[in-house]
């Protein structure tokens, strides 16, 4: 089985095992070496028939041992936990697309000329507010304009300093 297939499949389950009985599932023995590290992993979860979002959970810092826990606790907060949605119904399950970004540790910029919304995502922080923007996301072509919701989404006026963290992802989807 390919390493894409394979993190799809686990996101799944875990979605599916949650959902059918309130119980997180644990990695499976002999997890591709991929999968044992330890990075933050976003889980984005889709309407096949609209393309509407339907969860986005993510964690930019590694919260747990290794890249296979991460996948499936933040797939199970993607369908359960996004505050923007109600949870998941395991009927729905069949009309959801499952996306998956690995991403790269957490870089400081000091220009935004180092930003590409295509390439990188970003952070900003100021004090406890932080907003986060994965790369390569419909409808944002423009540094100016993920910075935008970034800062939107952290509720940081854009006159007030700010830091800015680019990362990159490898974007595992159906």
């Amino acid at each position: 089985m390919e390493l894409e297939d394979y993190i799809i499949n686990l996101a799944r389950e875990a979605i599916k095992v949650y959902l059918k009985e309130g119980k997180l599932i644990s990695p499976p023995p002999n997890l591709p070496e991929y999968l044992k590290r330890r990075a933050g992993v976003f889980v984005s979860l889709h309407k096949k028939s609209t393309g509407e979002l339907r969860g986005c959970i993510g964690t930019i810092i590694p919260a747990t041992s290794n890249v296979a826990e991460e996948i499936i606790r933040n797939a199970i907060s993607s369908a359960t936990e996004d505050p923007r949605f109600l949870p998941l119904d395991l009927s729905e399950l069949e009309d959801i697309e499952i996306s998956v970004d690995v991403l790269s540790p957490l870089e400081e910029i000091r220009d935004i000329s180092e930003l590409d919304p295509k390439r990188y995502g970003i952070v900003v922080e100021k004090g406890w507010r932080r907003g986060v923007l994965l790369p390569d996301l419909e409808g944002v072509n423009t540094v100016e304009e993920q910075l935008r919701i970034a800062l939107m989404k952290a509720g940081i006026s854009p006159s007030e300093n700010f830091k800015i963290y680019r990362f990159s992802v490898e974007r595992f989807k159906e």
